[in-house]
């Protein structure tokens, strides 16, 4: 039988039903009266819909365990108090769980994701030997944005392909992340940091196609997507300083429904094209349409003609009852977000994804507009005539969000990806020369005492 140990990987999040205003209070201790575990609770989340959030990040692990505590006055409320035996580790601490299957079962991740067997399929054998000979004449240039990362006995090394590789700060962050929560499979691996997925090849030519990991995916293209480093980082950084993250949007979602504008909403820069002529449609229809460019770098020529709108919060976007969702370079990474809100969102149609979009669908989760967005006035109108069925697919879509998006989710997600990648491997990954070993934090913020058994493992 294996021994569950509860790992705190960012922050464990409840949720609490309680009817009324957030009057109550939460209190989480260490279960020992003797061990002093420093513990920051931040203010409820209230999801207004009956629903809070409550989050709590730990800064030393609690050997004994956790005891949460939902209080009402001087009541426990909520079925509290809450009891997580222990040890319960802080994010920093390097103790992973030897079984992955525990582990995921831990976690409650699901038994499988459909863009992962999608993106799989057209890969049953991965040869890495084609891939070492091909990635760096194809996309390792001095523009490319591709870093070769190898996993072995748990230790991540990498080595930069081309000059604009500098967002490896966030998949360094998320492999180190779960390295220190579970034991990764062995497997050597090219990730894509650019904008636009690279593997155009398609599966009966020959050569074929090559796995590149991509965060972005699109119809004509082959790579293996990852939830994009926005998600991530976001997920990873929440309550350490990243403000407008998938949690705290959920609490931040603007007046209530029937007190929202009714009018669609955008506001972005003109990495588009289609942007441009949202900006139009809105001058000519202000009373559907409030649109604006914030930031001119693609058609700098139009800023005189179009005028240049003032930045505004995101939770202010929730101010209004449609949100439009068009794409930036690839697909815009603001999706998510929108979706967690309380708003409608109208959503462009695009040959780009993320990981998420294939558990979506056009008039449940949210309403479709044309590329050329020739109907989104249309839309607009038709989300304004039949009010009750637009509230509808709004929250279909944000509790389809919440779901997709929760921290555990990502991670199972990505551990997934791993996992598929590296039963697929016809040989054995290796260190090539000019990688490097990619370290866990060796501050103070990074010590704990592991009780797990450690694997007997050959030293490198």
């Amino acid at each position: 039988m294996v021994k569950t140990i509860i790992i705190v990987e960012l922050f464990i999040y409840l949720f609490i039903y309680f009817l009324g205003q957030t009057s109550f209070k939460v209190v989480v201790k260490s279960l020992s009266p003797k061990e002093l575990v420093r513990i920051h609770v931040s203010k409820p989340l209230d999801r207004n819909d009956g629903t809070f959030l409550i989050r709590y990040r730990m800064y030393e692990t609690a050997q004994e365990g956790l005891k949460i505590e939902v209080l009402y006055g001087n009541e426990h409320v909520a079925q509290s108090p809450y009891i997580l035996k222990g040890p319960v580790y802080h994010e920093y601490c390097e103790c992973p769980e030897e079984d992955p299957w525990a582990w995921q079962k831990t976690l409650s991740c699901p038994t499988s994701e459909p863009q992962i067997e999608k993106d799989f399929a057209s890969f049953p054998s991965i040869n890495l030997e084609q891939m070492l000979n091909e990635v760096p004449k194809r996309f390792g240039d001095e523009r490319g944005a591709v870093v070769h990362y190898t996993i072995l006995s748990n230790h991540i090394y990498r080595r930069s392909l081309g000059k604009y590789t500098d967002f490896k700060m966030f998949s360094d962050e998320m492999l180190l992340s779960l390295a220190r929560k579970v034991v990764l499979p062995d497997l050597e691996f090219y990730i894509n940091l650019g904008d636009w997925p690279l593997e155009h090849r398609k599966v009966n030519e020959t050569p074929g196609p090559i796995p590149i990991i991509s965060w972005c995916g699109s119809l004509d293209s082959r790579d293996v997507i990852l939830p994009t480093y926005d998600i991530t980082h976001s997920t990873l950084e929440a309550m350490r300083g990243v403000t407008n993250d998938l949690l705290s949007v959920q609490g931040n979602t603007g007046p209530s429904w029937i007190n929202k504008t009714e009018k669609a909403f955008f506001r972005g820069r003109d990495s588009r094209e289609e942007r441009l002529q949202l900006v139009q449609m809105s001058k000519e229809n202000p009373q559907l349409l409030d649109a604006g460019i914030t930031g001119y770098f693609f058609f700098q020529e139009k800023e005189k003609e179009l005028g240049k709108a003032k930045l505004m919060g995101f939770f202010d976007f929730f101010k209004y009852k449609y949100q439009v969702n068009v794409d930036g370079t690839v697909a815009a990474y603001r999706y998510p977000y929108l979706m967690l809100g309380d708003s409608l969102v109208l959503k462009q149609d695009s040959p780009y994804y993320e990981h998420f979009y294939a558990a979506l669908q056009p008039w449940k989760h949210y309403v479709p507009i044309k590329r050329n967005l020739s109907d989104l006035l249309e839309k607009v109108k038709w989300a304004k005539e039949n009010d009750q069925e637009a509230k509808k697919i709004a929250k279909e879509g944000q509790l389809a969000a919440r779901d997709l998006l929760q921290p555990h989710r990502l991670y199972c997600y990505y551990y997934r990806v791993l996992q598929k990648y590296a039963e697929r491997q016809s040989s054995k990954p290796e260190i090539h020369d000019g990688m490097e070993l990619v370290s866990q934090p060796d501050d103070s913020t990074s010590i704990c005492q592991c009780n797990r058994k450690k694997p007997l493992r050959e030293e490198l």
